[in-house]
């Protein structure tokens, strides 16, 4: 018997043996690229048979993106993308492309200088390059000129790639036909995890078919509908849909368009809430949700035990709602992260979640209360609860009324460790001996719609979200 050390593509050879055979006769036999590296090969010489057993090493040819890319424009007659080129040779530099794979960013915004957007034609290139590339795991096009056209590029992309594990499409051009034809190659995709559609205008009937999506797919976690003027009747499929989905992990729902004061919506997430036990984020940012529908919330909450960040942000919650979501905060023992920015609590609403966190509470972790129409005593009373309760420790103010007393309460915090810097949105300061705060570029997912290119604020910092509740790596 004799071990072989060698090294492999992807595409191995075996022997298959005769034993009237003089010469090996050479079969081809597909590996998968995440295979055991250990290979069974069988050769065979006249009468005699060898076993070898080859112990591959895993050492995949450096692929050539860029050469590619230039080859497939010339076969199409289409023309190069400078943008899409140079990401692609930056990507042949990257030494992780031959081991845990690559995210491709060719997010049209946020560039030193304007680069050329990727159109439809850019795409459909592109996408004959990337088809068969399993080492390419993320694809980032967001903020590009992408129309119908591309969806349907796209469509064909996941029926046929199975290695893709993340697709951001946010703020193209897709609209309604656009979504049904991704939606539909959803149904049978099997890799993709984390799919952003923000910002593409698929409308209310563009969501159904993301609701219909929802009742077949079994392997997507995270999907962002966030700014795509989603309507009541999708939302309810939508809701419905995830009452026997048992896959997604993470949903954002934001910013639809709705014309009724009923809250049905709120009320159908709610009863969705009772029976799910897989979905850990929900984001239901500018629904226009009032005091009702929080207690709505707080009613199907009470039976949930898997929710772990719920975002309220942007809605019409004043105290009298808070006060139902303090007392589910003395009973609740998942939610790691609430978000109420942008709702006018007030220091009674404040005093509220206080009185639940310094005494009741164990498991919230981080709070978010940007500019909630608080002042001192509603900060005083959000720091004297940090101090009692040593799991709070991500706390979000800024945009609040300032007095002398919640000044010095937060420099405080900060100065003697209890509250690190990196996990509030306020640093201290003096100026003639008085504490004030200033505010800094931190937040549970303050770079949600873009990012800086050249980064000042540490990713967790300015995105702990991503850290306390990890459904993904990407936002």
């Amino acid at each position: 018997m004799l071990f072989l050390p060698v090294s492999v593509a992807p595409v191995l050879h075996t022997e298959s043996c005769n034993p009237l055979q003089t010469e090996p006769i050479f079969t081809v036999m597909q590996i998968p690229a995440q295979s055991p590296l250990l290979v069974l090969l069988l050769s065979c010489r006249n009468d005699a048979v060898t076993l070898c057993f080859v112990f591959r090493q895993y050492t995949s040819v450096r692929p050539d993106l860029h050469l590619h890319y230039v080859q497939a424009c010339q076969k199409s007659s289409q023309p190069e993308n400078p943008f899409v080129a140079h990401v692609l040779q930056e990507a042949d530099k990257n030494d992780e492309i031959c081991t845990k794979g690559i995210t491709l960013k060719i997010a049209g915004n946020n560039h030193p200088v304007p680069v050329q957007r990727v159109t439809d034609d850019d795409l459909g290139v592109l996408a004959s390059v990337l088809r068969h590339a399993a080492f390419v795991k993320g694809l980032d096009l967001a903020y590009n000129v992408l129309t119908d056209a591309g969806a349907k590029t796209v469509a064909t992309f996941l029926q046929e790639n199975s290695s893709l594990q993340y697709l951001n499409l946010m703020f193209n051009d897709v609209g309604t036909s656009g979504a049904e034809l991704i939606a539909g190659a959803l149904h049978r995709n099997r890799s993709l995890v984390h799919m952003r559609m923000t910002g593409n205008k698929i409308g209310n009937q563009g969501g159904m078919f993301f609701a219909s999506m929802l009742q077949s797919n079994s392997t997507l976690q995270k999907l962002d509908l966030g700014d795509c003027d989603l309507g009541l009747k999708c939302l309810i499929a939508i809701a419905t849909a995830l009452t026997q989905n048992k896959s997604l992990r993470a949903i954002n729902l934001n910013r639809p368009l709705l014309y009724s004061q009923e809250e049905e919506t709120t009320v159908h997430i709610a009863k969705m809430l009772k029976g799910n036990s897989s979905l850990v984020e929900l984001h239901l940012s500018k629904h226009e949700m009032k005091n009702f529908g929080v207690e709505r919330l707080c009613e199907a909450l009470y039976e949930n035990s898997s929710l772990r960040y719920l975002d309220l942000s942007c809605n019409k919650i004043t105290s009298d709602g808070v006060k139902f979501l303090g007392e589910l905060l003395k009973r609740n023992q998942s939610l790691v992260i609430l978000d109420l920015n942008a709702n006018r609590i007030e220091d009674a609403g404040a005093t509220y979640l206080s009185e639940a966190l310094s005494v009741h509470n164990r498991t919230l972790q981080a709070l978010s209360v940007v500019s909630c129409s608080i002042s001192g005593k509603g900060l005083t009373a959000l720091s004297n609860a940090i101090k009692a309760n040593m799991i709070l420790s991500y706390i979000y103010i800024w945009g609040n009324t300032f007095d002398e007393d919640a000044c010095m309460s937060f420099s405080e915090l900060i100065q003697m460790g209890r509250l690190n810097p990196n996990c509030t949105d306020v640093a201290p300061y003096e100026v003639d001996g008085q504490a004030q705060l200033a505010e800094l570029s931190h937040g549970l997912q303050r770079e949600y719609y873009w990012a800086p290119r050249h980064r000042v604020v540490a990713d967790s910092a300015a995105n702990a979200s991503l850290g306390l509740v990890a459904v993904s790596e990407y936002l």
